[in-house]
């Protein structure tokens, strides 16, 4: 087994994912819920991420250029996505018409994509895997994104015993001050696709 690409690739999904800065956006978006429900949006979310580094691990490039899309393009639609969610929770107007529908809404969007699931996660991936050329290394980037998600949904499923911690109230401070970070990071994202657009075509002059 090679134990340097599986490292490599763990610390450098695992940073990107970032679980500890995901459980105030994810305690703002959830903590209101049941333990059940909000179990239930975690494991969603975990699950819909997996799915699309997943996805685009083994077709990702093959479907952008197909589309026509790049990477930038993704990364500015993640962050206009960001902004929506980020506005939702600065203002209070969640909008949610039923528990079961809210829980869903949020372990899709923004949960499982773009947070856990983003630009960042998955241009990693893409990389990682045109670097892997047997059939041993792309098992091993598996077994790393396996690992990955694995981490994030524990930190996720105990992410309720800093619920009962901080109370309605808690969760009302919380809920703002994950808004604001979504939002900081929704303008990152979008100049960080500016700046490679602008990057790429200055090139091409």
């Amino acid at each position: 087994m090679n134990v340097k690409l599986f490292g490599e690739f763990f610390v450098t999904l695992l940073v990107i994912v970032d679980p500890p800065g995901m459980v105030p956006v994810f305690l703002a978006l959830t903590g209101t819920l049941p333990p059940k429900a909000r179990n239930r949006a975690g494991t969603q979310a975990v699950l819909l991420a997996l799915g699309v580094i997943v996805g685009f691990a083994v077709a990702g490039q093959t479907l952008l250029d197909y589309l026509h899309v790049q990477l930038p393009a993704l990364q500015a639609a993640g962050g206009l996505l960001l902004v929506l969610v980020a506005l939702q929770l600065l203002t209070g107007k969640t909008d949610e018409p039923s528990e079961q529908a809210g829980t869903t809404n949020v372990a899709l969007v923004p949960l499982g994509t773009p947070l856990l699931a983003g630009p960042g996660a998955i241009v990693a991936t893409m990389l990682f895997v045109q670097r892997a050329e047997t059939t041993d290394e792309y098992l091993i980037l598996a077994g790393a994104i396996l690992a990955v998600m694995a981490t994030v949904w524990l930190v996720l499923r105990f992410s309720g015993m800093i619920v009962r911690l901080l109370r309605p109230a808690g969760i009302e401070v919380l809920t703002r001050i994950a808004g604001l970070l979504l939002a900081a990071i929704a303008v990152q994202l979008i100049a960080d696709a500016i700046f490679a657009f602008v990057k790429s075509y200055s090139a091409l002059l």
